[in-house]
């Protein structure tokens, strides 16, 4: 079967990005979030995604036209209604994913395949959730999907080979490099690498061993790097990495540790990331991209 109507299902830093991406490829576009403030904030972004790409495709009229073929729902029985593809792409909690997947099966037409955008998660915690298991799988893009543009798609073992194909096939038409996993992998290819240098930066410094910007320095010091965990964390945002930190606090005293950091200091005064304008860095000129950065202190 060929896509033609895509539902990206939570609007946040990458399901927007997800979405004009979609968008920017020619495809008609349903964005759903759970109520309208929510829906406000990804037509802020779409607005501002226009620009961005735009700007680095150096293709405005493209980018506009890519405004035109979003339409926004609040209910996800209206947003799924003759919908191809669902991509997924609420926030990194099991019990929120469990719960979209056990609405989505009661709403969505026999003939949608629904795709996770989980970034650690396996596709086999919510297969029975969904209703067609055989068309369910992952899609997991990175952040600053424009330039970074790789797709991981992971099917689990009830997934049907021809949906994991059309999958790629559609990953392809978005203009992403697919790379398909021969079986389940928490956190994919990406996150399995990053993941564990993320958690040791931000071990780092919830320990008090060093500051963010002194840990980043002698990272892209000694790497040449062009960012450090923290720059890279901001581009995330906070919201993946306090889920993150908060599904392993019961068994990972660090962890609690660190979800409560990200907390206090930070999500609490709305310092979300890049996409808010602050987090470890401020935007749009956060400092590591100063030329005097990396000089000696």
């Amino acid at each position: 079967m060929e896509f033609k109507k895509i539902l990206v299902a939570g609007s946040g830093v990458l399901g927007s990005q997800i979405a004009f991406q979609t968008a920017f490829s020619g495809y008609e576009v349903h964005v759903y979030d759970i109520n309208d403030d929510a829906i406000a904030s990804a037509q802020q972004r779409m607005e501002s995604l226009s620009n961005t790409y735009g700007e680095y495709f150096n293709d405005t009229a493209r980018a506009a036209k890519a405004l035109t073929s979003f339409s926004f729902y609040t209910d996800l029985a209206q947003a799924v209604s003759d919908v191809d593809l669902v991509i997924e792409a609420v926030p990194e909690r099991i019990e929120i994913k469990q719960s979209f997947y056990t609405q989505l099966a009661k709403v969505a037409p026999a003939k949608t395949v629904f795709a996770s955008n989980s970034s650690t998660l396996l596709p086999s915690q919510f297969a029975q959730f969904t209703g067609r298991p055989e068309k369910f799988l992952a899609l997991h893009f990175a952040n600053t999907i424009w330039k970074n543009n790789t797709a991981e798609i992971m099917g689990h073992a009830g997934t049907d080979p021809q949906y994991t194909e059309q999958v790629v096939e559609f990953a392809r038409t978005i203009g992403m490099i697919p790379f398909h996993l021969k079986k389940e992998q928490p956190g994919y290819i990406l996150n399995t690498l990053s993941v564990p240098f993320l958690s040791a930066g931000m071990g780092l410094w919830a320990n008090d061993i060093a500051d963010p910007h002194t840990i980043d320095k002698n990272w892209m010091i000694s790497t040449g790097s062009p960012l450090g965990p923290f720059g890279f964390l901001d581009i995330v945002g906070m919201e993946t990495p306090y889920n993150l930190n908060m599904m392993k606090a019961e068994i990972d005293p660090m962890a609690k540790i660190i979800a409560e950091k990200i907390k206090a200091e930070y999500i609490d005064l709305g310092k979300m990331g890049a996409s808010s304008g602050e987090g470890f860095y401020k935007y749009p000129n956060p400092a590591y991209l100063d030329k005097d950065f990396l000089k000696q202190n």
